[in-house]
């Protein structure tokens, strides 16, 4: 397993959480949610990291909200890792902002349609930042084979799950998926929240429904994976991205509390084994 340290977590041994609002907002309204999963990360004893985007160039509709941008985003990314004390992540979308993404954060994620994009992936992989990658909606697990060899000089490598198209507004989950991946000998995550999405299912915007996120989590846990990410707000109605499935902050300790519980319970019955 090709382990790497995130702050004091070293991912592929230790569990992280990756959670945050989809997008950066006003000041307030994102430092409100970061302190609020703060506190209730607290109370679990879990590790964890933020994250949001600074720019949400993939949105439906021309008409939709993107977010600060990346100069303003990133001097945002920046007083947030201050303030909190974790670590923080966000995503890129294209080469030439990998380089000042990698100086201000400790994880750069590539987006599930450019995770094939070779120039994204090995700009990505000079910054000397570990990088993750989220498994395309088109992709079979085995697939991601490439872009592991494609970031064989990264400093690490997060596979991420997050749903296979299903038909035109549906995801389903394979969870054989996050063992194939593991397999590749890198470590694994489970997005909950993008997971039960429905892809411009509202027309101009994307739909989902939240209620399955805490399920599948539960499951993804019982079969192994090393990181769980999860978009979380305190209102989710109110998020310019994402509003259908990103998880409540009211709701968050008891799916941190189950994953956390389930996962011990792996670990216990088959220490040598787990996936």
């Amino acid at each position: 397993m090709r382990t790497f340290r995130v702050g004091d977590v070293e991912v592929g041994h230790d569990f992280l959480f990756i959670l945050g609002p989809c997008v950066l907002q006003e000041e307030a309204v994102t430092d409100r949610v970061a302190h609020g999963i703060a506190e209730v990360c607290a109370r679990v004893g879990a590790k964890w990291m933020f994250k949001a985007s600074f720019d949400k160039a993939n949105r439906t509709s021309m008409a939709g909200a993107r977010g600060p941008g990346l100069n303003e985003g990133l001097r945002a990314l920046s007083r947030l890792r201050s303030r909190l004390g974790v670590p923080i992540t966000t995503d890129v979308h294209l080469a030439e902002q990998a380089a000042p993404v990698g100086e201000v954060v400790d994880l750069l994620q590539v987006p599930a349609f450019l995770c094939r994009q070779t120039d994204l992936l090995l700009a990505c992989a000079a910054t000397g930042k570990p990088v993750n990658v989220k498994k395309g909606q088109f992709m079979a697990p085995g697939q991601m084979r490439g872009v592991v060899s494609k970031l064989a000089d990264a400093t690490g490598v997060l596979l991420t799950e997050r749903g296979v198209s299903f038909g035109y507004h549906d995801l389903v989950v394979d969870m054989r998926a996050l063992v194939q991946m593991r397999e590749l000998g890198v470590p694994v995550c489970f997005d909950a929240t993008h997971s039960v999405q429905s892809p411009g299912g509202q027309g101009d915007t994307t739909g989902g429904d939240r209620r399955f996120a805490p399920m599948l989590a539960r499951a993804a846990a019982a079969v192994g994976i090393d990181v769980l990410f999860a978009e979380v707000h305190d209102d989710p109605a109110s998020s310019p991205s994402d509003a259908a499935n990103m998880l409540h902050l009211d709701s968050l300790e008891a799916t941190l509390r189950d994953v956390l519980s389930i996962r011990a319970a792996v670990a216990a019955a088959s220490p040598s084994t787990r996936p």
